[in-house]
């Protein structure tokens, strides 16, 4: 599972740094157009997988999550195959909406070995798992700008597809999924309606998911037009490789520390380093606004990178305290939906933000979300502390 959340998350990343600048292979377009349509079909892949990522999460309680993975990395496959053929901006527009059917292939992989794997090391394995996605996350950038550099954008966008191809058949042959008993005084089924109930009546565990919608718009405000920043600091020199530079800065941050984090947290409680990891990754997000030159830029995103790992695997290793086993998928499900609808709203107030007020107003902006975050998760765990100290 290591090595196909790998694979995807290399191959899926790849194409982020010259995203915008295949837009702009399109047409004859202005500035201005080319960032307001990084921010839209950056975002617009989110908008389905927001609608389909609980029904995913409950089919896999139901049927188990194995043949989900294969059936998303096909059509994931597919759908970066037909980009690389495109003309227009629309025909990208509706391929990133269709793939967006199959975007949870990361998200799904976490809930299969989630409830594959004890309580009291949740957040360790957890985050070793993350370590799979963060290295593709952390090498795709850099090989997809190398690649668009030598072959160009459409053939990279064909290529990418066969890696893609290929993780849905290493899960089919390399993974096995056990079925997992119900805990006792559990039932092994549960309607949506009770999913939901449950989520409501856990008010911490609503938080976290609330939380990680604001932490993905403050993520993802910048990530469309991550290269056209880059662009205005660097020049147009070489400009895919060093988009894909300050794309893996942040993940070889996150590699180093996903791990870890996850370790901590399983000794000193979840919450607790949720808080803090919130407001560390504000305080390096706010100067990326301010920099002079490119290497300065790397610097904030490797250190942005350290903290940002840290969140995802604590609060997957969270939420499986909270949910019972049988409905873990589906509430996963609503998380990652919540999660995508951030990533609807990031890529389009960053590019609202860059072309009304100039990229330094999109730092500022996410580094007072991030803030905004960590004190409403304060705010909640003073005002239940019994929940907290129970998970500690």
């Amino acid at each position: 599972m290591w090595f196909a959340n790998f694979f995807i998350a290399g191959s899926i990343t790849m194409v982020l740094p010259f995203l915008s600048l295949y837009i702009e292979t399109l047409g004859n377009f202005s500035e201005s157009y080319v960032q307001r349509w990084s921010g839209i079909i950056f975002g617009v892949t989110f908008v389905t997988a927001f609608i389909f990522s609980p029904l995913w999460g409950k089919i896999g309680d139901r049927y188990g999550r194995k043949h989900i993975l294969v059936f998303s990395a096909i059509g994931l496959g597919l759908s970066v195959l037909l980009m690389g053929f495109v003309n227009s901006v629309w025909q990208l527009f509706l391929l990133r909406l269709f793939m967006g059917v199959f975007t949870g292939f990361i998200s799904m992989s976490q809930a299969l070995i989630s409830t594959q794997t004890p309580k009291h090391i949740a957040g360790r394995v957890l985050g070793t798992l993350q370590t799979g996605s963060v290295t593709g996350t952390l090498m795709g950038p850099l090989l997809g700008g190398v690649l668009a550099d030598a072959i160009g954008y459409a053939t990279s966008f064909k290529s990418l597809s066969i890696i893609l191809f290929l993780s849905g058949f290493l899960v089919l042959f390399g993974v096995t999924e056990r079925k997992i008993k119900a805990e006792e005084g559990q039932p092994n089924r549960f309607s949506s309606k009770e999913v939901l109930g449950h989520i409501i009546s856990h008010p911490m565990l609503l938080m976290v998911m609330l939380v990680s919608m604001f932490i993905q718009i403050a993520h993802f405000s910048i990530q469309p037009i991550l290269s056209l920043y880059v662009n205005n600091l660097h020049g147009p020199e070489n400009i895919a490789l060093f988009s894909g530079i300050a794309f893996s800065a942040a993940g070889l941050g996150n590699l180093l520390m996903t791990r870890r984090w996850g370790s901590i947290a399983d000794r000193v409680g979840y919450i607790k380093i949720l808080i803090l990891l919130l407001f560390l990754a504000g305080i390096f997000y706010l100067p990326g606004g301010f920099v002079t030159n490119f290497w300065q830029l790397v610097i904030l995103r490797f250190l942005l990178g350290m903290t940002i790992g840290g969140i995802i695997p604590v609060r997957i290793a969270y939420i499986r305290q909270e949910a019972p086993i049988a409905m873990q998928g589906e509430v996963l499900g609503y998380n990652t939906s919540i999660r995508f609808f951030g990533n609807i709203l990031g890529p389009i107030l960053g590019g609202a933000l860059a072309s009304g007020f100039g990229y330094s107003a999109v730092f500022v902006v996410t580094s007072l979300l991030l803030f905004a975050c960590g004190a409403a998760l304060f705010v909640a765990k003073q005002h239940n502390p019994d929940l907290i100290k129970n998970h500690s």
